[in-house]
């Protein structure tokens, strides 16, 4: 479970950009109030900032600095200007979205020219000095552990707002007492300040080579929600420094949802809940009650005894291998997508007698066929979702499972994956017409 060379101290690494934006208590439109969770109660904002990357977050980061007067250009691949360094006039701060790579010719410049660059997290952990973080990261079940931890603060009674990569940027929340956020490899890239109260590290498997280039540097992006952090939440057996946890925990209650990855997820969300100081009761019943989150081994529907199941978030094999051993019923898997630089013998070789056939979509296909046929699995080249979707109806039988979990990226042929999974789900639907 890549046990060895974990763990390293990055601690240090960023010494040298932390003296950034320091403390002002001088008052002035760009001072941001008070900190009741001891952190500096005023942040002095730049008279002008950048934003690079104009999706979700850095729509709301462009909305948050305005609104506190600051003076923000923006740039955009769409709009043909994130490659011009002219931008830099006059600029103070960098906020760089998650989409956006380090390599960015407008943020390379901005570091060469000794500007800060942050990312989105940073700026709305800056923005918000009265909240308690807890951060959550990993390779896979972010999303469902950040949602779960959600649930439980409110079975339990507490203010808690979700934000992060689940959806709704943290720029976005204008205050909360408590705050879970998820956190992906590329938003911690960025960050200097970013403290978080309680920090868990789900899982850690190789993803995003196309972006980061080794395991190593995605292993240490990831791994930089520690720095700072209060109380580490680590797997047990990786070697971590901090409070274990495994599927084999005692839980306060079995959780609803199914498979053993998010038995995991939840004895991590138990771990954190207990250190936020919430009992066992209240955990028992968001574990009991919490469905799980879209996208993520989603039942669509079932239709003449055949189940579809909608896992589009299944975008590493990791995850596409922990979806298969949810299920012990017959299944037709949809596999394919866009390509992120993994090898997929790992998931073929895990791909048992239940698998009756495999229907391959997108870019990835001539890589995931190699691996498949190699184990003698049998599969279809389908090309694209909607014909993947009819072949596998014709073929699932009652009491079998037809399901999307694709072990890739969805760019090719979607914008994303929440994309392709209310896609999926129309076509699923329409089987019933």
């Amino acid at each position: 479970m890549l046990a060895h060379s974990l763990f390293v101290d990055v601690r240090d690494k960023t010494e040298a950009s932390r003296e950034l934006f320091r403390v002002s208590r001088s008052g002035g439109r760009n001072d941001v109030g008070g900190s009741p969770s001891g952190r500096d109660e005023a942040v002095k904002l730049p008279r002008r900032a950048l934003v690079v990357g104009l999706a979700r977050s850095g729509q709301a980061a462009t909305a948050a600095l305005a609104e506190r007067g600051v003076d923000v250009v923006v740039a955009d691949r769409a709009l043909g200007n994130d490659d011009d360094p002219r931008l830099l006039e006059g600029v103070e701060l960098v906020v760089k979205s998650p989409g956006v790579p380090g390599e960015n010719s407008v943020v390379a410049s901005a570091r060469e020219r000794g500007i800060p660059v942050w990312s989105e997290v940073e700026l709305g952990f800056r923005l918000l000095p009265g909240s308690r973080f807890v951060g959550v990261t990993g390779t896979n079940g972010k999303t469902t552990t950040v949602e779960l931890l959600g649930a439980i603060f409110r079975a339990a009674g507490r203010p808690v707002v979700v934000a992060g990569n689940v959806g709704r940027p943290l720029t976005d929340v204008e205050s909360a007492e408590w705050i879970v956020c998820e956190l992906s490899s590329f938003q911690l890239e960025d960050v200097h300040e970013l403290a978080c109260e309680i920090a868990v590290l789900l899982n850690l498997e190789p993803d995003h080579l196309d972006r980061h280039g080794t395991f190593e540097a995605y292993r240490d992006a990831k791994l930089r929600i520690f720095e700072r952090a209060g109380t580490a939440i680590v797997p047990r057996g990786l070697g971590l420094p901090g409070l274990e946890f495994s599927r084999d925990d005692p839980l306060p209650a079995e959780p609803r949802m199914p498979g053993g990855h998010n038995r995991e997820n939840a004895a991590a969300a138990t771990a954190a809940a207990r250190v936020a100081g919430i009992g066992d009761e209240a955990i028992g019943e968001a574990l009991r009650d919490f469905p799980g989150v879209e996208h993520r081994l989603e039942l669509v529907t079932e239709i003449r005894g055949v189940r579809y199941v909608n896992d589009s978030k299944a975008t590493n094999t990791t995850a596409a291998r922990r979806a298969l051993a949810a299920y012990g019923e017959p299944l037709h898997v949809i596999l394919g997508g866009s390509l992120k630089g993994e090898e997929f013998g790992p998931l073929a070789d895990v791909m048992t007698d239940a698998v009756r056939s495999v229907y391959l979509i997108g870019e990835a296909a001539d890589d995931l066929e190699l691996a498949l046929r190699a184990a003698g699995i049998p599969l279809e080249r389908c090309g694209n979702l909607a014909t993947a979707v009819a072949r596998a109806a014709e073929e699932a039988q009652p009491g079998e499972i037809v399901l999307l979990s694709p072990a890739c990226a969805s760019f090719d042929q979607f914008r994303d994956f929440e994309h392709r999974g209310e896609e999926f789900r129309r076509l699923v639907q329409n089987l019933k017409e």
